[in-house]
């Protein structure tokens, strides 16, 4: 048995801009900064952000594709 959901879908694409945002903005970001840090001289903080940035990009990739794609 089908069962039909309709919906107001207004949000939707707002929705998936937050996901892309979420899953690229934020370790873009972050990797921005450590570049900053690093031409500033503070080699360890960039390469700590560089690795966070890394570890948030591949988790977050994850989770935003599992969503993306229904479960």
């Amino acid at each position: 048995m089908n069962l039909v959901v309709e919906g107001n879908m207004d949000g939707l694409g707002i929705l998936v801009l937050m996901i892309i945002f979420v899953g690229f903005g934020i370790p873009i970001i972050l990797a921005i900064v450590g570049a900053i840090f690093h031409s500033k001289g503070k080699k360890n903080t960039s390469k700590v952000l560089w690795i966070i940035s890394g570890i948030y990009l591949i988790i977050s990739l994850g989770i935003c594709a599992s969503l993306l794609n229904g479960f």
